[in-house]
């Protein structure tokens, strides 16, 4: 179906979950165990259905740091119980990136990275949670796309200040994720930073302001490290746009193309921390990190303040709407002997920890917890120098949703920013809404990345590598340029 062919009046529909797990959990996004000592902020699952000239398209967020195929396929299967007449391939699902979130894959799922010994009956298992957010999430789905009413869309182009680059190169060209920039053998920050925020505005047939989706280059990782559940700046963001804006607004967040960005700072950190107590965000005695968290939103609400009634000037009641989903085919990254001998080497040192000076910890013991997590990350490298000889493509669900004058484009990684400029400069869209993580994730990283080496471009970190990011962009080009003829 052509856009012009698409063209109709719009129908919208909005939804939420909370998806809090209601006991422990273990927490995804670090290399050691972390079980949840407390619930500090509400997870949650967000849906916009959206309905135009018999095309359709459902987007979801979820506070997750991936979306692993298994909940995916889970929420697709419910979904045609729940919502019958709704095609579930419509539906894409992406991940905030949030550190502090569940486990949910079990320890023989084939997404699964790290699988950690058991922690004890206590726990909740990543199997018990992926059901409830299975259900949960089909649950929010079908709500949003039965509830879906005669509405209108606006859409606009903010800029806030919330990711930045997390690469640091020395001297000699090694590069490395964060680290101490003060040094003498500092040289630059890898790559560049992208602050502009893309906001979709939704309205009910009043003319009354009902969601918000903010999309914008930053994962959703202040408090990474800690041992509590949240949303992370997610949360302190949904709550005061609708403090602003009415405390019954749907807020959908989308992470943009951010692989090798983050919302900590690089430098300056002493005179971003002096800012933050001037401006009350926290005090002596409180976490630096929750005043950063309550920063980011507060730049986030600005943002949304700036471009809302600019945009309110165009709003839509009609609007074209095409999607397509297609799966490509990408090169996987080649992972070479030389990469097998050195994970090896690496296997045996964490190997010989564990059996000999940390034997005797139990499962939830950092240092011991720690090395399990890495030796399970380089475990990957042998398991995929083997898995490139007979399965040498790795199969990427790709959707292309065009609104109007403006564009969605998903991709499962964490993909590379250098990857989004480039899918962002050459669109022939008005805006371009790049949307990672919806998929199981894996870091796809620049050329420039790999040469520099470290997390994040190393062969444990990546199932493909830059080649397949070149494709990404050239394959969602093409498909933007099907939707947007000249």
């Amino acid at each position: 179906m052509s856009a012009g062919e698409s063209a109709g009046r719009l129908s919208i529909g909005w939804a939420g979950r909370d998806v809090t797990p209601d006991r422990p959990v273990m927490l995804r996004g670090q290399f050691s165990m972390r079980i949840s000592q407390f619930v500090r902020d509400p997870l949650t699952v967000t849906a916009l259905a959206l309905d135009s000239g018999g095309e359709s398209c459902v987007m979801v967020s979820v506070d997750h740091v991936t979306v692993p195929g298994a909940y995916l396929s889970g929420v697709r299967a419910k979904l045609a119980e729940l919502a019958p007449d709704l095609v579930p391939e419509k539906v894409f699902i992406s991940a905030t990136h949030t550190h502090t979130g569940p486990q949910m894959l079990s320890p023989d799922s084939p997404d699964v990275s790290i699988a950690w010994e058991d922690p004890g009956p206590d726990v909740m298992s990543p199997q018990e949670y992926a059901d409830l957010l299975i259900g949960h999430t089909a649950e929010c789905v079908a709500e949003a796309w039965r509830g879906r009413k005669p509405g209108a869309l606006a859409w606009g182009l903010g800029y806030a200040v919330v990711g930045r680059n997390r690469r640091q190169v020395k001297s000699d060209g090694t590069a490395v994720m964060y680290g101490d920039t003060s040094t003498a053998d500092f040289s630059h920050i890898e790559g560049t930073e992208d602050h502009s925020v893309q906001f979709l505005f939704t309205y009910d047939a009043g003319g009354d302001l009902t969601g918000m989706l903010v999309n914008l280059a930053c994962p959703s990782q202040v408090t990474e490290s800690h041992s509590f559940v949240s949303a992370d700046f997610w949360h302190e963001a949904r709550c005061e746009l609708r403090r602003r804006h009415g405390d019954r607004l749907f807020v959908l967040p989308q992470c943009s193309a951010a692989g090798d960005q983050s919302p900590h700072v690089m430098f300056d950190k002493r005179a971003e921390a002096r800012m933050l107590r001037l401006k009350g965000r926290f005090d002596k005695d409180a976490d630096l990190r929750l005043g950063e968290r309550i920063e980011i939103a507060a730049r986030i609400a600005d943002a949304a303040d700036d471009v809302l009634p600019a945009a309110s000037r165009d709003i839509r009641g009609a609007a074209e709407l095409a999607h397509v989903v297609r799966t490509i085919e990408l090169p996987r990254r080649r992972v070479t002997e030389a990469d097998v001998r050195e994970a090896r080497k690496q296997i045996a040192l964490y190997t010989k920890r564990l059996e000999g000076e940390l034997a005797d910890r139990p499962p939830r013991d950092r240092e011991r917890s720690f090395c399990v997590g890495r030796r399970a990350w380089y475990s990957l490298v042998p398991k995929r120098y083997e898995l490139q000889k007979t399965q040498p493509t790795y199969p990427m669900e790709l959707h292309v949703v065009r609104v109007g004058d403006i564009v969605f484009a998903t991709n499962p990684f964490e993909l590379f920013l250098d990857f989004g400029i480039r899918m962002k400069a050459r669109s022939r869209a008005l805006q371009t809404f790049v949307v990672q993580l919806a998929g199981p994730g894996s870091y796809l990283p620049s050329a420039r990345a790999v040469a520099g080496k470290s997390y994040g471009s190393e062969p444990a970190s990546n199932v493909v590598g830059p080649e397949a990011g070149d494709l990404v962009v050239e394959e969602t080009l093409k498909d933007i340029a099907a939707l947007f003829p000249e």
